[in-house]
């Protein structure tokens, strides 16, 4: 997510460049056609190219919309990861307790494992949604990137635990099943009732719901329809831009048509990068800031020392990622 009040002119190039040139080296072979070749001679009326560009803004429109709409839905379906994470810590540790004149110690050990097993729920989660899929790959290097890997829940995992836990396709979805499996051990022992079971039940329901609504947006792309007639329809539209401005406007055809041009290109692109929110790039919802924000406020609710807590996410070049 970039937090950056402006946008950096470097990050804009690095995705646009490309285009750019195009839309340039076209708009000199235009002009010089038009100018020192007699046999060519470009009159395309300028009420062509105004139908076309008021189509394609609202086309554009249309799909940044839906794309925001995407993005905006990821971003409160992690809202509630936050919340409920604060929950299921509350639960864990005032919801279960111990019988009458047993010793404490075997039900602090099961809360803090239920606790760090969600920390690790959550990077892994988060890492099951930033894997790469083929067909949300774009064709260019990104700015900046968040190493994306399951060492992160590591720390918050027993040996065996995490050695079961990197070999499944599912990863997140078994460290539930073991929560649940803690759960039943719990009841069993008598150290939660038939009601409290259910309300933390309910709880670890409520995080396979955040997951497959993530995982809703990650494996269902907007439809392929738009992105690609956009792409088209921007193509031909920026194309015939300097047909249309030169016999009016003469060289001032170049930088004119390059300028339409770009803001055409940039709303195309707005959409395009926004639609997929867990793909790691510069715009994704900020999955690592919330993860760590999560880890702070989990431990806190331990009661651990200060020493122990993640350090404090920092934007780098006014990206959150």
């Amino acid at each position: 997510m970039i937090v950056r009040r402006n946008l950096r002119f470097i990050h804009i190039l690095h995705y646009t460049w490309v285009q750019i040139l195009y839309y340039i080296l076209l708009s000199t072979g235009i002009v010089l056609l038009n100018e020192y070749v007699d046999t060519i001679e470009f009159n395309i009326p300028s009420y062509t190219i105004a139908a076309l560009g008021t189509a394609l803004a609202i086309f554009l429109g249309f799909k940044n919309n839906h794309a925001y709409d995407r993005w905006w839905e990821a971003r409160k379906i992690w809202g509630l990861m936050v919340n409920y994470s604060r929950a299921w810590t509350r639960q864990v540790t005032t919801l279960i307790t111990t019988l009458e004149g047993e010793d404490d110690h075997s039900v602090r050990e099961l809360q803090k494992r239920m606790v760090y097993r969600h920390i690790a729920f959550v990077n892994a989660l988060r890492v099951f949604l930033r894997e790469k899929l083929s067909y949300n790959k774009l064709p260019v290097n990104e700015l900046v990137e968040e190493e994306n890997t399951y060492r992160d829940a590591r720390p918050f995992l027993g040996p065996e635990e995490y050695r079961q836990f990197v070999s499944k396709d599912n990863p997140p979805n078994f460290l539930l099943q073991l929560q649940g499996e803690d759960l039943a051990e719990a009841f069993r022992r008598g150290w939660l009732s038939d009601y409290r079971l259910i309300k933390l039940e309910e709880t670890l329901v409520d995080f396979n719901d955040i997951q497959g609504m993530s995982e809703r947006i990650k494996n269902t792309p907007l439809p392929r329809q738009y992105t690609f007639f956009s792409r088209v329809f921007v193509a031909i539209h920026c194309t015939l831009l300097p047909m249309v401005f030169v016999a009016d406007l003469g060289w001032m055809a170049i930088p004119i048509s390059v300028v339409v041009s770009f803001v055409f290109l940039a709303l195309d692109m707005i959409g395009e990068r926004t639609e997929d929110p867990f793909e790691n790039k510069l715009e994704d919802t900020p999955l690592t800031a919330l993860s760590l924000t999560i880890e702070t406020n989990l431990r806190e609710q331990l009661k651990e020392s200060k020493d122990n807590f993640p350090k404090k996410y920092s934007p780098e070049r006014g990206v959150v990622l």
